[in-house]
């Protein structure tokens, strides 16, 4: 993580604590919201990823949560805006995941 990012997530959970300390029945609410984001992005997933393809994305959610998280919230901005014309298979979205994921570098060390 960079610096950057580092003083905004702290920022973050700074505004989340005054907002707590102010308001009791504030972080409740806060969490319902959450929950109810949550279930509507799932439903729309569940609408637009076949099976094999919503499982792959599962997977990744456990190793890599913050890159499945922004894969998700792609795929519901392109569903919303209406470019998702059929459902991703298991096939499209391992494209689209190959697209997204930064290239790693090979290094072949040989000896002599």
């Amino acid at each position: 993580m960079g610096d950057d990012e580092l003083a905004e997530l702290r920022r973050r959970r700074m505004e989340e604590m005054r907002r707590q300390q102010m308001e009791p029945g504030a972080a409740e609410a806060e969490m319902e919201r959450r929950k109810e984001a949550e279930a509507q992005i799932r439903t729309i997933l569940t609408q637009i990823l076949e099976p094999e393809a919503r499982e792959r994305l599962n997977t990744i959610k456990m190793t890599k949560p913050e890159f499945a998280r922004a894969v998700e919230q792609q795929l519901v901005m392109l569903a919303q805006s209406g470019r998702i014309q059929s459902r991703i298979s298991d096939a499209q979205l391992k494209q689209l995941l190959s697209q997204l994921v930064p290239q790693k570098k090979d290094f072949n060390i040989t000896r002599r």
